[in-house]
């Protein structure tokens, strides 16, 4: 999924101000000064020789708050009571919770929701398992599930670090498509043992969302459990991420002038991102995409420890181009970067194609960063909310799922992806297209019903949809 946003946050110290020693004045001043920006102030408390005040203060980032509590221990007349960060704040006791969606007013509800009542229901679903679907939770739940080998650009750090990230993929899941989505953090790196949990606890959801599973053993468990299971798995960091780059590739050509099928494509970081961005990119037509690790440009002929370096090798770079990124990027069209700051120099912009398009990836430091870049590049795109053009997963998970539950489709096709990539890009309309808007907010609230009705189409027409949309329902009743 999209990494650690580079935008900064806020902090509220609660300061005891000593008035006749010093004024607010002084201490705001002395805060600007410091670099942060007070973005409110609330009296807390009162006294004819002093008053606690908690000011918010937006800061850059830990080590900028540092500075500014420094800064505020040196005045005499203030005392430093407590620093809360707003970001530790809204994480308190966790980010969701689960609530009944009908009450217990009395015993009879209670009968009903629970024994006796709900063996009937029970044996409804034994005697005809589909039944799950509309009896159960399942229709409209996901299971996020992460083993914490992968998590943004922290790396392995565990399943209990990695449970603030999966309770806030929850909350996108339900704040934009409705879907109930609930973390599951296993405390195991073996693939089998993943494989084996995960199948077990599949039958209360209606999907599985891969998260945070490091490369290259989340190839192997996505692709078992998609074989293995009978409802839809997607490893979001891979398809998601590629789904958005492409609806962000499909708009930026336009922008351009250029067909993407006929594009040079240099991908770097052949990880599970890149590979899934790659195939996305052959889908879609396009015939010289070239990838580069640190070892140089993966190349047909060469030996490979990774397996899906063997099948990347014999599958793209068409003209066998050896060598460093700064060697295969000459005349490129478009560089995407999902590999690690600094990788792209300026020198190697200035060898691509006419009008090249640069898609940055990397988090919170880009490949090259937009100021570096924007003298040479027509069109420029990263992964962070504080410029121009984010290529964010939430333009594509909470839709593509929205989709497959509602026509219970039994997995998802390189079709349906490649929908949603096309639906994302058309939210936004060609009055809107610029060099600076290729790709739609995250808070257009048009992209969740588009990539949904997408998805649907294309499930139905790759076979996978097991229940009829709406409207061949509601046509099938008047004929």
């Amino acid at each position: 999924m999209a990494g650690l946003n580079g935008g900064g946050t806020s902090v509220i110290v609660r300061l005891e101000i000593h008035k006749e020693q010093v004024t607010f004045g002084k201490i705001a001043t002395a805060i600007g000064d410091a670099g942060g920006d007070i973005v409110a102030v609330d009296v807390t408390r009162a006294s004819k020789t002093t008053t606690t005040r908690d000011i918010t203060v937006q800061v850059s980032d830990p080590d900028h708050t540092e500075v500014i509590v420094k800064v505020l221990k040196s005045i005499p007349g203030v005392k430093l009571i407590n620093v809360s960060d707003q970001t530790f704040l809204m994480h308190l006791g966790g980010k969701i919770e689960v609530t009944p969606k009908i009450p217990i007013k009395n015993r009879d509800d209670l009968s009903r929701v629970y024994t006796p009542g709900v063996a009937r229901v029970c044996m409804a679903i034994h005697e005809d398992s589909s039944k799950a679907h509309s009896l159960t939770i399942k229709r409209n739940t996901v299971a996020v599930v992460s083993d914490g080998t992968a998590v943004l650009g922290l790396g392995n750090i565990g399943p209990e670090a990695a449970m603030p990230v999966m309770e806030g993929k929850a909350m996108l899941f339900k704040q934009m498509a409705g879907v109930d989505a609930f973390p599951i953090c296993l405390d195991t790196q073996d693939t089998e043992e993943i494989i084996r949990t995960v199948k077990a606890i599949a039958p209360a959801f209606g999907g599985i969302n891969l998260e945070d599973i490091s490369s290259p053993r989340c190839f192997e468990i996505e692709e078992r459990l998609i074989n293995e299971l009978d409802i839809p798995v997607f490893h979001d960091d891979q398809h998601g991420t590629a789904v958005v780059i492409l609806a962000g590739l499909l708009n930026a050509v336009k922008v351009v002038g250029k067909q993407l099928e006929s594009c040079k494509v240099v991908i770097t970081g052949i990880g599970a991102a890149g590979i899934a961005c790659t195939k996305m990119l052959l889908a879609a037509g396009v015939t010289n995409v070239i990838g580069v690790d640190r070892h140089g440009a993966i190349v047909r002929g060469e030996s490979y420890t990774n397996s899906m370096w063997d099948w990347y090798a014999n599958n793209t770079n068409p003209f066998e181009l050896k060598g460093t990124l700064s060697d295969v990027i000459a005349d490129a069209d478009i560089f995407i970067g999902l590999s690690g700051p600094g990788v792209l120099k300026v020198e190697d912009v200035k060898k691509m194609a006419t009008d090249p398009i640069v898609f940055a990836m990397a988090n919170p430091t880009p490949e090259i960063t937009p100021e570096e870049a924007e003298p040479y590049v027509r069109v420029m795109a990263t992964g962070r909310s504080d410029y121009p053009n984010q290529i964010n997963n939430v333009l594509c998970f909470p839709g593509i799922f929205r989709g497959v539950l509602d026509c219970r489709a039994s997995r998802i096709t390189q079709e349906m992806k490649l929908a949603a990539a096309k639906a994302i890009a058309a939210v936004v309309n060609e009055d809107e297209l610029s060099e600076y808007y290729i790709i739609p907010s995250v808070f257009n609230h048009a992209v969740v019903e588009k990539v949904r009705e997408a998805v649907m189409e294309a499930a139905f027409e790759s076979g996978v949809a097991r229940r009829r949309s709406q409207r061949e329902t509601q046509e099938s009743h008047h004929e």
